[in-house]
């Protein structure tokens, strides 16, 4: 992972390669060996994979993927790696996101794909955070819980950041700072909001075969799933048309993502959460069963997720705290924390974690796994 800025000052294609080459580094692999690499991006913020293969000078590359997705792509493209390695379309498959989102082009800031002069939003519903807010603003309403709610969500997510050097916002949040914190969409405050950044992450994807030969102990793909529920439509607004904004694609993927894992939600020792808004992280520990319907806020509140809690929650400080690599460092964290390679923050003795990613009608999780070489 590179470093998280606001300026970067370089292009896309230099972060990508920093990101991809220190990620065959870690691993103890040579580039020789790398014959797949699969990217996504987001209304052409990116460089495609063909690209990136090209200029890191791989010798044979037999599995390129470029797809047009957002947030609900991490997890799901670490599962298509995993089913390439599987089907014997490639041997070792680089996953990574690269963006410069802060000085460059800014999801947070700029038009919902679709919303043209055929004026398909003619309630004004054309940003990111005033479409989420609406989901936000609905499960409040339904759970009878209020904006505390999202208040401990941000600061608990502080209270990992401050040991994170990567992360952008490292300052401690109390409840009469986030009541300062200027409203954006009700009822997020710019404090619910990502932080949008420079930079770029890449996970290596190998057979495990191979990975009991590399640098680190492995971390093993237990389980994934990605889906979605009825009329999830072709864009944000359509996502208006779901039947029920108080949950989201957790509720409809947590069968089969704990049923493929053959491990159950309190089986887990972490969580790492896709926060593009904080109302993401309740939604996804109702919908997977981490918390009971309406309990996430109490949850949350009760201490449980911070340091030292029972169920540690975006040890890094979230896509919110740390920075908006389009949730590709919230697979990184995961990955980093059951290597035991996270520093001060590091979860004691943790051996399993589930990831998400997305925050509406589709996305996609995994459950991973340490394993320990003898």
């Amino acid at each position: 992972m590179t470093e998280l800025t606001k300026k970067s000052g370089r292009s896309v294609m230099s972060l990508a390669l920093e990101a991809c080459r220190g990620s065959v580094d870690d691993a103890g692999m040579n580039l020789s060996e790398v014959d797949g690499v699969i990217s996504y991006g987001f209304n052409n913020d990116s460089v495609s994979s063909q690209a990136v293969a090209t200029a890191l000078g791989l010798p044979a590359p037999r599995y390129l993927v470029t797809t047009e997705m957002g947030g609900q792509a991490p997890c799901f493209l670490i599962m298509q790696a995993a089913a390439a390695i599987e089907a014997g379309l490639a041997d070792n498959v680089l996953v990574y996101r690269a963006l410069n989102g802060r000085s460059g082009q800014r999801v947070g800031t700029a038009k919902v794909p679709g919303t043209g002069p055929m004026m398909r939003y003619p309630a004004g519903l054309v940003a990111y955070p005033q479409i989420i807010a609406m989901w936000a603003r609905r499960y409040l309403i339904e759970t009878g819980r209020d904006e505390s709610d999202l208040a401990a969500v941000v600061s608990a997510q502080r209270l990992w950041a401050v040991d994170n050097e990567r992360a952008m916002r490292r300052t401690l949040m109390s409840e009469q700072d986030y009541a300062r914190s200027p409203m954006v969409a009700d009822p997020f405050r710019a404090a619910d909001c990502t932080t949008e950044a420079d930079g770029a992450c890449a996970i290596l994807v190998t057979s495990r075969r191979r990975a009991l030969d590399l640098r680190h102990d492995p971390v093993v793909i237990e389980g994934a799933a990605y889906g979605t529920g009825k009329r999830s439509g072709l864009d944000a607004g359509d996502a208006m048309l779901w039947p029920d904004l108080t949950r989201n694609y957790t509720t409809h993927i947590a069968e089969q993502l704990w049923s493929s894992a053959g491990m159950g939600p309190r089986d887990v020792d972490m969580a790492q959460l896709y926060d593009c808004f904080s109302s993401s992280v309740l939604l996804a520990l109702e919908g997977l069963g981490l918390a009971e319907r309406g309990e996430a806020g109490r949850l949350v509140s009760s201490g449980a997720t911070v340091p030292g809690g029972r169920l540690p929650v975006n040890t890094g400080g979230g896509l919110l705290a740390e920075g908006y690599l389009h949730g590709m460092n919230t697979v990184y964290e995961a990955v980093s924390q059951l290597q035991g390679s996270a520093g001060k923050r590091t979860v004691p003795d943790a051996r399993s974690c589930v990831v998400t990613s997305g925050a509406l009608t589709d996305g996609s999780a995994l459950v991973l796994t340490r394993e320990t070489r003898n």
